[in-house]
């Protein structure tokens, strides 16, 4: 897998987390680097454990799927991709101004299960988890601390965009997984 497919993988996890610090950059009065760093911290941090969890649970029980793994890559990275989409429609919109230990670590686990999922498919297509981890980590945090400053500027506006943005771009990398895998390989 190419450092662009990483990229784009990255951009589209990171999507929920933006979209939450959107929300978080609404709902807090006066934006300080440390309400940014803290967001990205947070979601930067679980959107790279996650896969790496993945990454390990998939590599233990690849034997057993060896044969079937490309449409299994397609399912998650579509089931995900498609659950992002039908959540860029949902007009509910948690406005929490909380940075607490507990407030923090429930949001960045619900934003990051979806990077579990890819983890697993990272393992059948043997994709090199250090720099998916590190790309992936890295473009989480800085679009949650972009989105703590758009949303103290521009408000809920964008986060749907932004879901529905990231739903596509991981179904369409499942789509070209199991392209390739049926076609060219």
């Amino acid at each position: 897998m190419s450092l662009v497919e990483l990229f784009l993988i990255g951009l589209s996890l990171s999507m929920d987390a933006f979209a939450v610090s959107i929300c978080k950059g609404l709902s807090v009065g006066e934006i300080k680097p440390k309400h940014m760093i803290l967001a990205g911290a947070w979601f930067g941090g679980f959107q790279a454990l996650m896969p790496l969890i993945g990454y390990f649970l998939g590599s233990t029980f690849e034997q057993y799927v060896t044969n079937y793994d490309h449409w299994v890559a397609f399912a998650l990275l579509a089931v995900i991709g498609g659950s992002m989409i039908k959540e860029s429609r949902d007009k509910d919109s948690d406005q929490n101004a909380s940075f607490a230990f507990m407030t923090m670590l429930v949001l960045a686990v619900a934003t990051s299960i979806d990077a579990l999922a890819v983890g697993i498919t990272f393992a059948f297509l043997k994709v090199n988890i250090i720099a998916a981890v590190s790309i992936i980590g890295v473009t989480t945090f800085a679009c949650s601390a972009a989105g703590i400053k758009i949303g103290s500027v521009f408000g809920i506006k964008y986060k749907s965009k932004a879901e529905l943005f990231g739903g596509i771009v991981l179904i369409a990398l499942g789509t070209k997984i199991l392209i390739e895998h049926l076609f060219f390989s």
